[in-house]
């Protein structure tokens, strides 16, 4: 039995159809009811193991997904409360229950603003909590598997961000101002971002079920990378627009922006989807490398420009009514 914590969320709704069509069996534990696989739901806070212990009993492989992720999580104790707490708690039950193999998202932010290229030996550099708390998270799976390194088995996969239908998040913000043709680029576009597509991180999951013992450790990115230039223009040629970038903001005038719209949260306690930190994410390179994964025979089903076809055609050129499942994230 695999069980997957988080399963009704973006990634582990992918990760279930793909379970689901293989005939794999699984369940799912989540604070949400999962909207595609509702009988397969148990409903659990990370946070209080009396919710979920009798629910993973005789699993396999334990996958956990969930996490407080949003750069404007309040109160911001909930980072510590659900992904290190949550993985304490977790790692404490798979003790009790002689559950041997898990197998656990992270996250390429444990790197912080990284030098281009870095890769699973990059130097751990966060700059938020949700850096941070990925990487103590990382560190107590690491204390259990620890203890018996020869019968355990924890993967840790690190996926830079991750794209794809029904996700409203920063490359669906971005999708969304191209597809309006009000898109202002801030900066040179030169920097470079790495993104990954779901479904294939979804099949890379699945692909580690079966993991050896010790720790398995990977960076997950879709190859190639693209500038923000080449993206652009991909974007737009895939909308049917012309391939052009428009014109570009001085980056200090849209930083200047971010800083309004911080002080407009601050006094109006709205969020807004502009802010200092999302600016400076957007005009700085994250290019990273998977060195693990590419010793691997891993072959993602999907290529990076299928996958943004894929969720251009889904999202703004398909005018078939849509159910309103969407995942929020960053």
């Amino acid at each position: 039995m695999i069980s997957i914590i988080g399963g009704s969320g973006f990634i582990g709704s992918r990760l279930c159809n793909r379970l689901s069509e293989d005939k794999i069996s699984f369940q799912i534990l989540d604070k949400n009811l999962s909207p595609f696989f509702p009988d397969k739901t148990h409903i659990m806070d990370i946070r209080n193991p009396e919710t979920y212990r009798k629910f993973l009993k005789g699993s396999d492989v334990v996958i956990n997904l969930a996490a407080e992720h949003r750069d404007d999580v309040t109160p911001k104790s909930l980072y510590d409360e659900v992904n290190v707490g949550g993985a304490a708690r977790l790692a404490e039950i798979c003790r009790e229950l002689s559950i041997n193999r898990i197998i656990f998202t992270s996250s390429v932010a444990v790197y912080g603003f990284a030098p281009a290229g870095t890769d699973e030996s990059g130097e751990i550099n966060y700059f938020n909590d949700y850096g941070r708390t990925k990487w103590e998270a990382e560190k107590v799976y690491r204390q259990w598997l620890n203890e018996d390194p020869e019968k355990r088995s924890l993967t840790i996969i690190r996926p830079t961000v991750v794209f794809g239908e029904r996700n409203r998040g920063n490359v669906y913000n971005l999708l969304r101002q191209l597809a309006s043709g009000f898109f202002p680029m801030i900066g040179k576009g030169k920097n470079v971002k790495s993104m990954a597509y779901v479904e294939n991180i979804a099949a890379f999951l699945q692909y580690n079920l079966n993991s050896a013992a010790g720790e398995n450790i990977y960076n997950y990115i879709d190859k190639p990378d693209f500038d923000m230039n080449k993206l652009v223009i991909h974007v737009r040629k895939a909308l049917g627009k012309s391939g052009k970038t428009g014109f570009h903001w001085p980056y200090f005038l849209g930083y200047m922006g971010g800083a309004i719209f911080d002080l407009l949260a601050l006094l109006t306690g709205k969020k807004f989807p502009v802010s200092r930190i999302r600016i400076k994410k957007f005009c700085s390179d994250t290019l990273f490398n998977g060195v693990n994964i590419s010793k691997t025979d891993f072959q993602a089903p999907v290529s990076l420009e299928e996958g943004i076809k894929r969720t251009i055609q889904y999202e703004f050129l398909e005018h078939k009514d849509k159910d309103e499942v969407l995942f929020y994230t960053e």
